[in-house]
């Protein structure tokens, strides 16, 4: 104890090296570091406990951990928009990480244009985020018919929850329903799909936003050059991004003749989305996911890389999760063990057609899905990957606590309809998401089997801090 206090009198009269060095170096060394590791640095001096709760280093940490885009919008969003903030970085650091409640709020047409067309109801479709806009372009309607229509939506500065849909008008690409459609900087990245023939596709396209002051909002989509090599074709998959956007990952789906796939492709794409090449990804021996459809894949950040639940091969439901790492130059598959801690018996985490989407503080919030007995789901769940606590079972191995949280509703913002197969994105600060269309529960008509309806409901959920 004596040791200890000799130590910490020595540092504040700076005759240590680390007492002598510059802030902004201090920042850097503390950025290496855990955050408890963080606040029990502070416990030794003055200076440092004033440097370890000084904005500089939380809004260091913030964008470490966060990402510069997601920090600026926030930034953005205060001084331009007037939004509420906590009073600092740390306390918004915490708030994040405490999150528990998120609220909902449906979208209006704006007054003005209440008269023109709007996008139709639907399901698995796409939905994206992109230069402040939202894309939606096809999926399935009444009837099995296929869509292969665009609708772009600005929802950039002073946005007021009122929303003024474009369609473009384009023949490109064919109509289809369960593509994927992943946000690579101002540009998107259509795969595969299948059409009300049945015909499953494996091309890919791009499409790109403009702005004119003449014109408006401008979309034009281009097919890409990936060369002689592309995956089987397939429908119901899932994908994302990776590696500061430059590779596109897709796995699973329904290929020909029905069959649940269980194989993973990456596609590696140029620096100006000229064209792309294609590469299977191979992990054996290495457990990998078994064939599935309906799940999804979301990249946390780092070399991470999420892949939740779907429908397996003997039409089961699964709420298994698997971590892809891309630490390495091959690709590896790890499979996260979990328990629910403190979680009502009744409650089923098992799912298929849900969305997964990346939140501030590089989380995942899944919402919705279906179970298997086609029971449309309503709740939101966050899925942490990166925060939780191993501990090692009997039989089991490594299995994760706290790794998933069930989120409060607000009870005075808009409920939903439980919904299955919609569609959802996030803004650039990951507080704000907009979820559209999917497969509700609608009025039983007689001689039906099942009350479903497809839905054209736009919402966006807040995330509470």
């Amino acid at each position: 104890m004596a040791e200890s206090s000799s130590t910490i009198c020595t540092i504040s009269h700076g005759s240590t090296p680390i007492s002598k060095l510059a802030e902004d170096h201090l920042i850097s060394i503390l950025l290496l570091l855990p955050i408890g590791s963080v606040i029990s640095f502070g416990m030794t001096c003055k200076r440092f406990r004033s440097l370890t709760y000084s904005d500089a280093l939380w809004e260091s940490i913030c964008r470490k951990e966060w990402g510069h885009t997601s920090v600026d919008a926030i930034t953005f969003s205060v001084d331009a928009l007037h939004q509420r903030f906590p009073s600092t970085w740390m306390r918004l650091y915490r708030q994040v990480y405490q999150l528990d409640t998120i609220s909902c709020h449906r979208l209006t047409v704006d007054p003005e244009f209440v008269d023109e067309l709007l996008p139709g109801p639907r399901a698995s479709h796409s939905l994206n985020f992109v230069s402040d806009c939202l894309v939606l372009f096809g999926g399935g309607c009444e009837g099995g018919r296929h869509l292969g229509d665009t609708w772009v939506a600005y929802i950039g500065n002073n946005f007021n929850r009122t929303v003024q849909w474009k369609k473009i008008n384009s023949e490109i690409p064919s109509g289809r329903f369960g593509h994927s459609c992943v946000a690579v900087g101002d540009c998107l990245v259509l795969h595969g799909g299948i059409n009300d023939r049945g015909v499953r596709h494996n091309d890919t396209w791009v499409g790109r936003i403009s702005f004119h002051e003449s014109f408006g909002i401008t979309w034009s989509w281009r097919l890409l050059d990936v060369g002689p090599i592309a995956p089987p074709p397939r429908g119901a998959h899932a994908a994302c991004c990776i590696d500061n956007n430059r590779r596109m990952i897709i796995h699973g789906g329904i290929g020909l003749s029905g069959h649940r796939l269980g194989d993973g492709w990456v596609l590696d794409l140029s620096e100006n989305l000229l064209f792309g090449t294609w590469s299977e990804i191979t992990t054996y021996p290495s457990p990998s996911p078994e064939a599935r459809s309906g799940h999804t894949l979301t990249y946390v950040g780092g070399n991470r890389t999420v892949l939740f639940g779907g429908r397996g091969t003997a039409y089961d439901v699964l709420d298994d999760v698997w971590l892809l790492d891309s630490s390495e130059s091959r690709l590896r598959w790890v499979q996260l063990q979990f328990e629910l801690r403190n979680i009502n018996e009744r409650v089923s985490l098992p799912r298929v057609g849900h969305t997964a989407t990346l939140i501030l503080g590089g989380r995942v919030l899944i919402y919705g899905g279906e179970d298997s007995f086609r029971h449309r789901k309503d709740d939101f769940w966050v899925l942490d990957v990166c925060s939780t606590v191993m501990v090692v079972k009997p039989r089991r191995g490594l299995v994760f606590r706290n790794m998933w949280k069930r989120m409060k509703t607000r009870s005075s913002s808009y409920g939903p309809n439980g919904r299955s197969f919609h569609r959802a994105c996030a803004d650039q600060t990951g507080r704000y998401l907009y979820v559209f269309g999917g497969m509700v529960d609608g009025i039983l008509q007689p001689g039906e089997s099942s009350g479903l309806r497809f839905d054209a409901e736009l919402f966006q959920v807040e995330l509470m801090l």
